[in-house]
């Protein structure tokens, strides 16, 4: 019997952002974003604020460092490689650089 070989699914076009796996692309589509464009200029709070209602429970805030790296992807004409990370964008890291949430730098 011979089998059949399955054709691969075409990724979803959130996945092209850094971090962005099958959970969070769900997450950002249920929030109503479908490519990486729809996320330029958005609030990353809000966005988890928003998923944490979704969900009725509080989100481990490390979907919160995806999220502001996601719109950082989005937003920026050009992309500072170790701000691709959703490491880089934990609370402690964004005060010790000076950065607001879009990645700009703070004076």
């Amino acid at each position: 019997m011979a089998t059949r070989q399955r054709t691969p699914q075409p990724c979803h076009p959130l996945r092209e952002i850094p971090g962005v796996g099958e959970s969070v692309a769900s997450d950002l589509i249920a929030l109503g974003y479908h490519v990486p464009a729809d996320l330029r200029g958005e609030d990353a709070e809000v966005m988890y604020a928003r998923s944490c209602e979704i969900a009725g429970v509080t989100i481990d805030r490390c979907l919160l460092y995806t999220f502001r790296c996601a719109v950082y992807y989005a937003t920026a004409a050009r992309h500072e490689p170790e701000l691709l990370h959703w490491w880089s964008w934990t609370d402690e890291r964004m005060l010790g650089r000076k950065m607001d949430p879009l990645g700009k730098r703070l004076a």
